[in-house]
């Protein structure tokens, strides 16, 4: 069963063509970008043969989608015959909110579901909506599956969820802590139980997804029990540009200040902030690491604070599983940024029995393995993530 996995942006769309029937061999992958500009650009990766790019004028989310459907029945840079041979579409979508508990055919009633959602998700759902509307268009034989960020996160209890505001506004508004990069953190949670050879149903495992967007998620036997990330991708941790926790009577206090709407206000917190906002330089991980070694002071608070924070969320989570076997680190900083992982593992956690081994911490750069000592109570991984495939292998669960 071939799998097409989409994943649209406001102006972007990431797609995978996935084998199924072929140890989830990805035949091909790629980017459309820039969608509703002048000058689009399109990048084509199909397995085993040369990359394909362009520069095109993409007017909107259909015709970048027809670009991909095309690129893939290509003679020349092509993977398949015919559309005939797409036996599914799984789309990601960002907010399910309290409807979608885990991932759903989308027929007519799920759709409008999405549609009532996009409130709590304007910049995620409405383009995961003309994603789905487009498919089932031009491919209206198929099913096609919504996978969501926020459905992994639905086993947390109310305690965890709920904010101390009045309750009034959670029914009217379903103002609460939702949660997201579920998809990654569903991934690698059995991941890592597998390569310590544990029962993942017996683990508690604290998983840290560290990249421009960041989130911890504490799980036991198999289930969320808390995350980081809240109402929306804002709330935890620091991250590329957004903010993370912060005291909201500052954000009132500059808003008064500096006579900011709530749109400025929405642009700060998510766009300006973060390691950007503190290094004044950069939200590359690499990069702030770099200026910490040439004595930069604010690359060194940023890269500092980063860890720190990371720290907290451990120590918080440890206590809300009432201890921890596994603490697991994935995305783009987690997998890749060795120099990260040790300023975090190396000092703070030893009350909870991790100790970090450094050579294999430096060794672990973008690749699966055991980071902590043998004699490490608590195991410290590196594990490299798969959206893509959790949403194939969601939508060929539900549809074979």
């Amino acid at each position: 069963m071939k799998i097409l996995v989409l994943n649209c942006g406001s102006s972007s769309i990431k797609y995978q063509l996935i084998d199924m029937a072929n140890n989830a061999e990805v035949k091909a992958k790629g980017l459309v970008e820039r969608i509703g500009l002048e000058m689009g650009e399109f990048t084509h990766k199909p397995s085993g043969k040369e990359k394909y790019y362009v520069q095109t004028p993409i007017a909107d989310h259909e015709a970048g989608i027809n670009l991909v459907l095309n690129a893939l029945t290509d003679k020349e840079h092509g993977v398949i015959s015919s559309l005939q041979e797409i036996d599914a579409v799984g789309h990601r979508a960002a907010h399910g909110g309290e409807y979608f508990t885990k991932s759903m055919i989308l027929e007519d009633k799920e759709i409008a579901e999405i549609e009532k959602l996009c409130d709590l998700a304007p910049l995620h759902n409405p383009a995961s909506l003309l994603g789905v509307r487009v498919m089932k268009k031009l491919l209206p034989n198929v099913k096609h599956v919504g996978v969501f960020d926020t459905s992994f996160h639905q086993t947390m209890e109310p305690t965890a969820y709920l904010y101390a505001l009045p309750y009034e506004y959670y029914e009217k508004y379903k103002i609460r802590r939702y949660g997201f990069h579920g998809s990654s953190h569903k991934y690698v949670a059995p991941k890592a139980a597998e390569m310590v050879g544990m029962k993942y149903e017996d683990c508690k495992i604290i998983s840290c997804h560290l990249g421009n967007g960041a989130s911890i998620c504490a799980i036991k036997n198999g289930k969320s029990i808390d995350t980081s990330m809240g109402f929306t991708p804002v709330e935890g941790l620091i991250m590329g540009t957004r903010s993370g926790a912060l005291d909201l009577g500052a954000l009132l206090y500059i808003a008064d200040k500096e006579n900011l709407s709530t749109k400025e206000l929405s642009n700060l917190i998510n766009k300006k902030s973060g390691l950007l906002g503190i290094s004044g330089k950069s939200v590359d991980m690499r990069d702030i690491y770099a200026g910490k070694k040439a004595g930069d002071p604010r690359s060194t608070y940023a890269f500092d604070m980063f860890a720190y924070r990371v720290k907290k969320y451990i120590g918080a989570y440890a206590v809300a599983l009432g201890g921890v076997d596994i603490i697991l680190f994935t995305g783009g900083i987690g997998e890749n940024a060795w120099f990260q992982r040790e300023a975090i593992c190396d000092e703070g956690l030893e009350f909870l029995g991790a100790k970090l081994d450094k050579e294999a911490n430096k060794q672990m750069a973008g690749a699966d393995g055991i980071i902590s000592t043998p004699d490490s109570r608590v195991k410290l991984l590196s594990v490299t993530t798969n959206e893509e495939l959790v949403i194939a292998t969601d939508t060929y669960n539900l549809v074979k």
